[in-house]
């Protein structure tokens, strides 16, 4: 058993230590590079950001009398984490542009390549460095960020804007199969919606059709709604029988919270849960779930984007330039930023339709992945 456990471990072992290990000490200090420099960037922007964002929002503050340690715990400390994840690939690509420009700068990466070595081999410690980023980004993103994102969301809500939704119109859904609930419209303030329908096919068949003046939901008894003032139509080949009455108790499979989508929403689910909220309002005909669909999809192609955008920076400032680090910084800027907008422009394409979430997501990916391909051909080999 002993000698099967260090069998084991020199195999596990054998990539980080000896001659043949696959990372060796260069590439531990470009990682060291890498990484030191997107966290320096990360916390230089972030800093600023803090600052003109309590800037704009201490009035408000003021105002609504936030008291400080929820301003501090409740907010901030959420609110660092959620925007650092959000520019992780406008950071990464500025860090791989700063260092790998000063490299060249200092003809330290002349002095790799006279050793033998290959932009491909170069490569290597980048792409480990952006594969950790890549991890760390998209573990934030599903899971650690959206719970921050109940906590300072309700902060925003309750002391800077109202963020919740108190009304709710035209709504339609799919409560059970074959079962058609219409509700005109909805107060959050009672939670009681007005002008109800609910209608029952059986093989496209319309066998049972009721209105109602009201409906509203009982918060002690989860989907438990009482109708008011209402009328049954049941249908049977021609015949028909109307049923009336003044009050029915019934379970129906809906509550508010499924139309009553408040903004931002889509940043306070777990990626598994937002994908099981997607499946069960898609099964329920429900149509506005464009943004729930976008972020699902963005957490993965930002992640994956962090590849990409390195394979970029290092094409573009490994070579030595009279411009020096200051024009491939410019250029670094204005591809990432133009990324950015790409990626901006595509995302308002799917909420209005005009374009399916997951190929609005993944096209800015697509193009820039060209860009990369085109500039590591060109790139010093």
């Amino acid at each position: 058993m002993m000698n099967k456990l260090k069998e084991i471990w020199e195999l596990v072992k054998r990539p980080f230590v000896g001659k043949d290990r696959f990372l060796k000490r260069i590439d531990y200090y470009i990682i060291k590079k890498f990484l030191g420099t997107y966290v320096f960037a990360i916390a230089l922007i972030l800093s600023i950001a803090v600052v003109f964002d309590f800037n704009e929002k201490m009035d408000k503050f003021a105002q609504n009398e936030a008291p400080w340690q929820a301003i501090v715990f409740d907010y901030y400390a959420n609110f660092v984490p959620y925007f650092a994840n959000l520019f992780s690939s406008l950071f990464v690509f500025i860090s791989v542009i700063f260092f790998t420009s000063k490299l060249a700068e200092n003809s330290e990466i002349i002095a790799m390549f006279s050793t033998g070595m290959s932009f491909k081999r170069l490569l290597r410690p980048y792409m480990v460095s952006a594969a950790i980023i890549a991890i760390a980004t998209y573990f934030l993103g599903a899971f650690i960020i959206p719970n921050g994102s109940v906590t300072r969301l309700n902060f925003e809500d309750k002391y800077y804007k109202q963020r919740k939704a108190n009304t709710a119109r035209n709504i339609q859904l799919e409560v059970d199969t074959g079962v058609i609930a219409y509700i005109d419209r909805f107060e959050n303030y009672n939670q009681t919606g007005y002008r109800f329908s609910l209608d029952k096919f059986v093989d496209k068949q319309l066998v049972s059709h009721l209105t109602a003046r009201s409906i509203t939901y009982d918060t002690a008894q989860v989907h438990h709604w009482i109708i008011k003032d209402y009328m049954i139509r049941e249908l049977t080949g021609m015949r028909e029988n109307i049923t009336k009455g003044d009050q029915l108790d019934t379970i129906l499979v809906m509550e508010p919270s499924d139309f009553l989508i408040m903004k931002n929403q889509h940043e306070i689910l777990t990626s598994p849960a937002l994908s099981e909220y997607i499946d069960k309002q898609k099964q329920r005909g429900f149509a506005n779930i464009q943004e729930f669909e976008i972020e699902y999809h963005k957490r993965i192609a930002m992640s994956f984007a962090s590849f990409i955008l390195t394979l970029i920076g290092v094409s573009l400032s490994s070579r030595k330039v009279k411009g020096g680090m200051g024009l491939h910084l410019g250029v670094g800027l204005a591809l990432s930023f133009s990324y950015i907008l790409f990626q901006t422009v595509a995302s308002t394409f799917a909420v209005s339709g005009s374009m399916p979430p997951v190929i609005a997501v993944w096209l800015p990916n697509i193009l820039y992945m060209g860009i990369a391909f085109y500039l590591y051909k060109k790139a010093p080999q």
